[in-house]
C-alpha cells in the first residue's frame, strides 16, 4: 500500500480516469460504506477534471432509491433490506449507465428519485459529450448487477466504527445520537458486511483508498489493468 498526500492521491486517480480510451463517456464508480468519504472524493475529482476542461457529470446512488413505501418491506433496520431492496438498478441502467456506455446515445438523466420529497422525478434529458466523465458515488456499486458498467472502479475504505463517528457529527442536527447509532449498527454496517462477503468489492476495484486519515490517505491499485 502506498501512503501519501491527498494531492498525490487525487493526481493518481485523475491520471487513471483521463487515460481511459473509449468511444463513450468514462464511467467512474466511487464506492464504499456510508460516511467513508465517497462524495467528498468524487467532488474533488470533479473539480480537477473541470479545471482540465473535461465535461463532468456528477450523480449519486441516493437519487436512484426506490420510494420509501417500496424500500422497507423487511423493516426499517433490516440489513438485507438495505442491500437488496433500496435501489432501483434497472432505472440506473436505463437512464444513466447504458446511455453513457458502449453503443449508447449519450442522452441521460441523473436521477429518478427526490429524497427530500420522497417522490419519483424525471428531470430533463441531457446529452453528454463523447469524452465526458461520469463521477458516480454511492454504496454497493461493485455488486454483480453493476460491476461491468464501470470504466474505473474506486472503493473508499474506512473502518466501520469510524463511519459511525463521522455519521454522529454529520447527522447530529437531523437525528438523535440513539437513532443514528441504531441505523448504522443494525442496518448500514451489517449491510456492508453482507456486501463484502457476497460481492467482494475490493477484489474488483481498480483503486482501494484507505480513508481513515483523509489528509494522508493510503491506496492500493489492482493487479488488473484499469479498463
Amino acid at each position: 500500500m502506498h501512503r501519501g498526500s491527498r494531492t498525490e492521491l487525487l493526481s493518481r486517480l485523475t491520471e487513471a480516469i483521463t487515460t481511459v480510451r473509449a468511444a463513450h463517456p468514462t464511467r467512474v464508480a466511487v464506492d464504499g460504506p456510508p460516511a467513508a468519504g465517497k462524495t467528498t472524493l468524487a467532488d474533488e475529482l470533479a473539480a480537477i477534471l473541470r479545471e482540465q476542461g473535461r465535461e463532468v457529470i456528477r450523480a449519486t446512488i441516493d437519487d436512484f432509491l426506490f420510494p420509501r413505501v417500496r424500500r422497507y418491506p423487511r423493516g426499517e433496520f433490516s440489513a438485507e433490506g438495505c442491500y437488496f431492496d433500496a435501489h432501483d438498478y434497472q432505472a440506473l441502467h436505463r437512464v444513466l449507465l447504458d446511455p453513457l456506455g458502449p453503443g449508447g446515445d449519450r442522452r441521460f438523466r441523473t436521477a429518478v428519485y427526490d429524497h427530500a420529497e420522497d417522490a419519483v422525478v424525471a428531470p430533463p434529458v441531457q446529452t453528454a459529450a463523447a469524452d465526458a466523465v461520469l463521477l458516480f458515488d454511492g454504496v454497493f456499486l461493485l455488486r454483480p448487477e453493476l460491476i461491468d458498467r464501470w470504466d474505473v472502479r474506486v472503493f473508499v475504505s474506512t473502518t466501520l466504527d469510524k463511519t459511525v463517528e463521522r455519521a454522529l457529527i454529520r447527522e447530529r442536527l437531523a437525528s438523535s445520537r440513539t437513532a443514528i447509532e441504531r441505523r448504522w449498527r443494525e442496518r448500514y454496517i451489517p449491510a456492508q458486511q453482507l456486501y463484502s462477503a457476497t460481492a467482494h468489492p475490493t477484489r474488483y476495484a481498480d483503486f482501494v483508498v484507505h480513508n481513515d486519515e483523509p489528509h494522508r490517505p493510503g491506496w492500493e491499485t489492482a493487479e488488473h489493468e484499469v479498463s
